[in-house]
């Protein structure tokens, strides 16, 4: 199971990074309105979480903007399989993605 994470991280990243200049402009400021539900486990040093599997949360500051929103999308569609993300990528938008992505890639510049 641990390498079908890594195949699949793996293969996020490389679509992540073409699809850097499709990406809508993302908005930090918008975006930071928009973090209270990703705070609840993103925003907690050290966060473990105990569903599907026990895990590390990652941390979103600094990240990629591209492999944010290809993450989102893939929730979204249910392409990756963890039902509390899947749930709230499907009320983002594609602006509300960017939003969140630009301002979490802002943030690790912090």
């Amino acid at each position: 199971m641990k390498l079908r994470s890594l195949i699949n991280a793996g293969l996020f990243a490389v679509l992540a990074s073409m699809a850097v200049p499709l990406l809508a402009e993302g908005d930090p400021a918008a975006g930071k309105n928009k973090t209270t539900t990703c705070t609840g486990c993103h925003g907690i040093p050290g966060f473990r979480a105990a569903y599907p599997e026990t895990y590390q949360v990652p941390k979103l500051g600094g990240q990629n903007p591209g492999y944010i929103v290809a993450a989102l999308k893939a929730y979204k569609a249910g392409e990756r399989n963890h039902s509390t993300m899947k749930a709230i990528a499907s009320s983002l938008s594609e602006q509300d993605m960017a939003d969140l992505a630009a301002y979490y890639a802002d943030a690790g510049k912090r």
